[in-house]
């Protein structure tokens, strides 16, 4: 079973780094590139998401994480939001909306599940360990 020791190696991660290139790539050029405050709330936005995972991880406790991972959740929301603004101004494409808003329920999806799965298991007294099994994204070991 192979281990996860840092936060890059969680799928959640990964996946708000595609968020963050995503969002990067679609602000680099045309009118959404002019309109500084959605643009600069859609960057800040997804770092957050990927940011907020990294930090609960390396925060250690189970609680502190599931906060955190909460956090990355709704930043990863909030960009969804931003797409509707930003294709209600015609700022992108159909085809880009749709592009970044797969990224965002992708990060939801999965840092939600992860939460779902670390609320379970500290219920039953199980503590956040920091070598996570990467097959399941965070199976928590006990202490023995």
């Amino acid at each position: 079973m192979a281990t996860v020791t840092c936060f890059q190696d969680l799928e959640a991660c990964k996946q708000a780094r595609e968020l963050v290139r995503a969002v990067y790539e679609i602000t680099k050029t045309g009118p959404l590139a002019k309109d500084f405050e959605l643009r600069n709330q859609m960057r800040d936005a997804a770092i957050s998401s990927m940011s907020n995972i990294a930090e609960g991880f390396d925060r250690g406790g189970t609680r502190e994480f599931i906060q955190f991972l909460s956090i990355a959740k709704g930043s990863a929301g909030e960009v969804e939001s931003d797409l509707y603004a930003a294709i209600d101004q015609q700022y992108i494409s159909t085809e880009q909306f749709e592009k970044v808003r797969a990224r965002c329920l992708s990060v939801k999806r999965l840092v939600g599940g992860f939460m779902q799965y670390l609320q379970h298991t500290s219920r039953k007294g199980v503590k956040f360990n920091r070598s996570l099994a990467a097959e399941e994204e965070a199976p928590l070991q006990t202490d023995s």
